[in-house]
């Protein structure tokens, strides 16, 4: 059996509009573009260290990427017209620790980018903090 290690790349869809994708990328989740080939209009963000690669082509798709100050992040993105498709909510209380520390909370909130990719933007919260 090969040893697997961790995720290396994500693909997700460009749609018809790199530039409109990659500027929200940029402008609504401050993450900056690390490469961009044209032709054959192909462009990568690095997510900690994974790489998120956009193209014409790839379906949509879904990435959960962590967040501090989801709430504030919500509230300021929203007034700036920023659709969510779910506001902040808590999806899970990992009482057990099965996903992080033991007693930590996680919310989520969702949008979507020009490309129709879903992001979901996760904030795990100590007891005391939720």
């Amino acid at each position: 059996m090969p040893a697997i290690g961790a995720v290396r790349q994500v693909a997700l869809s460009a749609g018809r509009d790199l530039d409109a994708t990659l500027a929200f990328w940029r402008g609504v989740l401050g993450m900056s573009v690390h490469a961009r080939y044209d032709p054959p209009g192909i462009a990568f963000i690095m997510a900690g260290g994974v790489r998120l690669l956009f193209a014409d082509g790839v379906p949509p798709g879904t990435v959960y990427l962590d967040i501090i100050g989801l709430e504030a992040f919500h509230s300021e993105a929203k007034a700036a017209g920023i659709p969510f498709t779910a506001p902040p909510a808590l999806v899970h209380r990992d009482t057990e620790g099965q996903f992080g520390p033991a007693g930590e909370s996680e919310w989520m909130a969702f949008l979507k980018d020009p490309a129709g990719n879903t992001i979901g933007l996760v904030e795990r919260l100590a007891p005391e903090r939720d």
